[in-house]
């Protein structure tokens, strides 16, 4: 999660730099950016030195984005020192640093970075812990945490319990490795299953004192750089396969240019990988000599990583949206961020209790993904701001299945739902008339109840803004054809509860005649339900609609 490939970011490498500035007051600004910087501290903290992983790793990587931008807008021209591999600096020199990898934004960064180099190779960006491993006459000597690029933690104990990491090699050499150590997954799909927090899990392995030797088999060692070895790649490669390290071979493709990079990272984001990965890597074949290398990003190597299947998003806003039945269901309104080829606005917290349980309030930060490739779907709250905002949230006891048949501000939503539904293919099926010309009507104060519009004319529609001569001709047409609709459509369009097998027959008032007994009476019909149709005919609201439909001349009324 601390990006042992990667701590250097891109000002506008993701879809949180892309945002605006918040909205805020220059000291609440200030104390909002300060609060993000210590909540990353203490994901750090606990990531560098107990192993433990508490964010998902492109979550993580979208916060200290996020950070970069909020610094940007409010403290521009500031120098801050944050180093996200401070804490995880340990005791034990790296004979070669470890040089991490800046990340490539988009395809037309990858474009521009390949078009300027020859020679180039990529490879999978696996996703694990980075380590050193010296050998020294063919014989396991020691194995380093990468810790902050420069020093790291003695991983040699662990190691040795570590069966994918040769204790001898086939020949007596002394050579410095730098790899990947990583959680084996069989045929792991990338696209299909993410992260599956492999390297959280690694991590927190690597942390223990002790490697049980059933979880010691579960790691694989993946090399991705000789820094002292053969000249070219091909030698590197063939001479690491020799020695008892083949995925470097097996996973290393040469690239002729951007075509080639775009196709292996499509390969291998979905197909069968033994390993979870977050990207691929691009390299150049000849590097400069080991000993000048830095514990910072090189020029001849960079990440391009797999889209975000979870995305950080800004809550600017929370409305809470009553369906026709009175469910309440919480809405959070967010800047726009991209999930694959979707831009995500809008996503339902679910009901209303986990929206409590939760208390996401705007300011805060979520993370969403997409289920099943197409509906946003909100995750967890990431982090939350420090100033919670008061909202006005509904009374769930004042909604229910027959409230809100008049218009009222506090029944507006459960109204126009109501409306929705009438119009809906599921009730009348009357063509173009939709939620958008229903609330040009409210908020024309044309409806009071719920149906007002079918004694509208078209002097009163005339007044309404944005109808227009066509949407005017197109709900005078409707209304005639909801006179024309059959009682049973009429029942649906009204809300009334479904009788599967069962069809209700006029007139209306022989059905509001009925009592709870005579419901039940019916076959398959059970006590709720009877009681349910019962309160249905008998609401006075509900009688009201049906006068209302008696004098419109509806069939049945």
């Amino acid at each position: 999660m601390r990006l042992f490939h990667a701590f250097v970011f891109f000002i506008g490498c993701c879809t949180a730099q892309a945002a605006p500035c918040p909205d805020w007051s220059t000291t609440r600004a200030l104390r909002e950016v300060e609060a993000l910087r210590q909540q990353i501290a203490r994901w750090d903290e606990r990531y560098h030195q107990q192993g433990i992983s508490s964010v998902a790793d492109e979550l993580y990587d979208q916060s200290r984005q996020t950070l970069q931008h909020w610094r940007s807008c409010f403290t521009p021209g500031v120098e801050h020192q944050d180093n996200p591999l401070r804490k995880a600096r340990g005791s034990v020199p790296h004979p070669v640093a470890h040089t991490g990898l800046d990340k490539l934004p988009d395809e037309q960064a990858v474009r521009d970075w390949i078009s300027t180099r020859r020679d180039l190779w990529v490879q999978p960006k696996v996703d694990g812990v980075a380590v050193t491993l010296v050998y020294r006459k063919g014989q396991l000597q020691q194995a380093i945490s990468r810790g902050d690029g420069l020093r790291g933690q003695d991983w040699t104990d662990r190691a040795h319990r570590i069966a994918a990491i040769p204790a001898q090699l086939p020949q007596p050499l002394d050579l410095v490795l730098q790899g990947e150590l990583y959680w084996r997954l069989a045929n792991h799909v990338q696209a299909e299953h993410g992260g599956l927090n492999a390297r959280g899990r690694i991590a927190g392995l690597m942390a223990r004192h002790h490697l049980p030797a059933d979880e010691a088999n579960g790691i694989g060692l993946f090399v991705w750089d000789w820094p002292e070895g053969p000249a070219t790649p091909l030698e590197r490669l063939q001479a690491l396969s020799d020695l008892g390290f083949p995925d470097s071979a097996t996973y290393s493709q040469p690239i002729n240019g951007f075509a080639e990079a775009r196709q292996w990272r499509e390969h291998w984001f979905r197909g069968p990988l033994p390993f979870a990965s977050d990207g691929v890597v691009l390299r150049q074949g000849r590097r400069p000599l080991a000993s000048r290398w830095q514990a910072r990003p090189p020029h001849w190597g960079v990440a391009w990583k797999y889209p975000y299947s979870q995305a950080l998003a800004h809550v600017r806003k929370v409305s809470f949206k009553i369906g026709r039945t009175g469910r309440i269901t919480p809405m959070l309104d967010l800047l726009p961020v991209r999930l694959d080829d979707r831009q995500v606005r809008r996503v339902s917290a679910g009901s209303l209790q986990r929206w409590r349980e939760l208390d996401i309030r705007p300011g805060d930060q979520v993370a969403i993904s997409l289920a099943g490739l197409t509906i946003p779907r909100l995750d967890e709250v990431v982090w939350r701001s420090i100033e919670r905002e008061p909202l006005d949230i509904p009374t769930p006891e004042n909604f229910h299945a027959l409230s809100c048949w008049r218009y009222s501000p506090d029944c507006e939503s459960q109204f126009l739902a109501r409306l929705t539904w009438l119009s809906g293919r599921q009730g009348l099926a009357l063509p173009g008339l939709g939620r958008g010309t229903w609330e040009k009507l409210v908020r024309a104060g044309h409806l009071e109840q719920l149906l007002d519009w079918l004694t509208l004319d078209a002097r009163e529609l005339a007044t309404i803004a944005g109808l227009g001569p066509h949407g005017i001709r197109q709900l005078l047409d409707n209304a005639q054809l909801a006179r024309q609709r059959p009682f049973g459509h009429w029942l649906k369009a009204l809300g009334a509860p479904a009788i599967t097998g069962l069809r209700l027959e006029p007139p209306w008032q022989s059905l509001a005649n009925r009592s709870v007994g005579d419901w039940q009476a019916e076959p398959g019909i059970g006590p709720e339900r009877a009681a349910q149709l019962s309160a249905f005919f008998q609401a006075p609201q509900v009688k009201a609609l049906a006068e209302s439909l008696r004098v419109a001349g509806v069939d049945g009324f």
